[in-house]
């Protein structure tokens, strides 16, 4: 009896170093990207603020406000982007944990757990390299991004800077280049396809692969229904009167 209580002493004893082992390596880590993330932050700060970007981007020509992007297209978006968009300063922790355990699985970094105020501040700061110092910059610029400007400005910007496909950039473009129209004019089908281009522009764009586009506007009217934007009879509506 004495000899089990006594493994089982040692047993717990070693689990509490490997926990704390492992705790103070993620630390460490954290700590070193973080710090060297921080200097790339400041390093593209420097080199123009994040409101001098945002200044650049608002006096392209083809710069669509707010109230020219169909609400159909921001609920698209929002649902199949970032369905926290409304509720959280910028970084989602749910996403990210959900996003790092994907990779830990697959062994990779093909997840990112990116907002849209994050693929927002990538697109004007950083480039898209996918290094764990450039993450941590991402990070110092979006909150810098939540601090400065509504939810509704960051989605202007992002609607305004994100790639589209077949060298669309904006939705202003999008709109025009895919389907002759100003953004306001787009139907819920077409904001559909739109809202679900961001996320692989290469492979869903409609000039690429129509069939996959199809297919991408089915899963983003799904994401919409589940979180309770449309019901299953307007989806299907949608998808029975596409263009």
């Amino acid at each position: 009896m004495k000899n089990t209580e006594k493994k089982v002493r040692v047993i717990k004893k070693t689990v509490i170093v490997l926990l704390t082992a492992v705790l103070c390596i993620a630390l460490g880590t954290a700590a070193f990207y973080g710090a060297k993330g921080y200097m790339l932050y400041r390093q593209a700060a420097e080199e123009r603020t994040l409101d001098e970007r945002v200044r650049d981007a608002r006096e392209d020509e083809d710069y669509a406000v707010y109230s020219e992007l169909p609400e159909f297209y921001v609920n698209a978006a929002v649902s199949v982007e970032d369905h926290r968009f409304r509720k959280h300063g910028g970084i989602d922790v749910i996403s990210i944990a959900r996003a790092a355990w994907t990779d830990i699985k697959a062994w990779s970094f093909e997840e990112g757990g990116s907002t849209i105020t994050q693929q927002l501040v990538k697109n004007l700061m950083f480039t898209k390299e996918k290094k764990m110092e450039r993450k941590a910059a991402e990070a110092f610029a979006t909150l810098e991004m939540e601090s400065k400007y509504t939810k509704d400005e960051i989605f202007e910007l992002y609607a305004n800077i994100v790639d589209f496909g077949s060298g669309y950039k904006g939705i202003r473009e999008a709109s025009a280049g895919y389907f002759g129209k100003e953004p306001s004019e787009l139907t819920d089908y077409e904001c559909a396809m739109l809202a679900g281009i961001p996320n692989l522009p290469s492979e869903y764009s409609p000039d690429v692969n129509k069939k996959l586009a199809e297919k991408r506007v089915s899963h983003v009217l799904k994401s919409m229904e589940r979180r309770g934007m449309i019901t299953q009879e307007e989806a299907e509506e949608i998808e029975d009167n596409n263009f």
